[in-house]
């Protein structure tokens, strides 16, 4: 789906983003992943091998084009990247990659899935798409209790799927990373802003996977989510490169 850490009591902004929450929800919510251990979806250099293809430039994240690859900040040291299995598909793997000097390395990897109608490079509200594009990750949350994350987490009931959604869906928002499209950073996940106007969307949200595709957001398994939630630094300057394949090496 699609600030401040909870104190002991409930601050005037929080008590606002528990009232939007259900709006927000329904950003990431309202459709319906296994962990493969780095098995899967990136293992680029042994498919160049067994096709004959040249290997991959280490310099380079794998198997995306100029046009995004121009759009990762150069201070960013971790990428995960979203690789959609096709512009009309829910069906996506993660790989989170990090650069270790000039180059970058596959750290793990996850089956997940996307917007249940799958990727558009002009996202709007409603719309059932994941936006094509290079964004930066800077917040987090979720109905449980922090496990540990380096970025900012907000702990808080309001994440809660609403219980007239389906029993599968119940979890989805117990670890939430904000995804910064048409957001402000450094809120909490909740806060209901959308500097770009509602109609753009929002509230694009990585999240734990229900087993099927989400209204925009990218989701994946439980034990993926507290793995990038322990592992994603501030001071590495972590974006989501994301898209289908088609779109990722345009």
């Amino acid at each position: 789906m699609g600030d401040m850490r909870i104190s002991g009591t409930m601050s005037m902004r929080a008590a606002t983003a528990a009232a939007a929450a259900l709006f927000l929800l329904t950003a990431c919510g309202d459709g319906g992943g296994g962990d493969d251990g780095g098995a899967k979806g990136g293992d680029h250099g042994r498919q160049a091998l067994r096709s004959g293809a040249p290997a991959p430039d280490p310099t380079r994240i794998p198997d995306v084009g100029d046009r995004l690859q121009s759009r990762i900040p150069v201070q960013s040291r971790q990428v995960v990247a979203v690789y959609g299995k096709g512009v009309n598909s829910a069906d996506a793997t993660v790989v989170l990659y990090t650069k270790q000097g000039k180059e970058w390395e596959r750290t793990r990897s996850w089956a997940a899935h996307n917007g249940k109608r799958g990727w558009t490079t002009s996202h709007h509200e409603g719309d059932k798409r994941s936006p094509v594009g290079v964004y930066t990750l800077s917040d987090a949350g979720g109905v449980l209790p922090d496990p540990g994350a380096r970025l900012p987490y907000t702990s808080s009931g309001s994440f809660a799927a609403p219980h007239y959604w389906p029993k599968s869906h119940w979890t989805d928002f117990d670890y939430v990373i904000a995804i910064d499209y048409n957001r402000v950073k450094g809120t909490s996940p909740l806060d209901p802003t959308r500097p770009e106007g509602q109609s753009k969307g929002g509230s694009i949200w990585l999240h734990r996977d229900h087993g099927s595709g989400t209204s925009a957001c990218v989701s994946l398994s439980k034990s993926g989510m507290e793995y990038l939630l322990k592992n994603l630094d501030p001071k590495l300057h972590p974006v989501v490169v994301m898209g289908d394949k088609a779109h990722l090496a345009a």
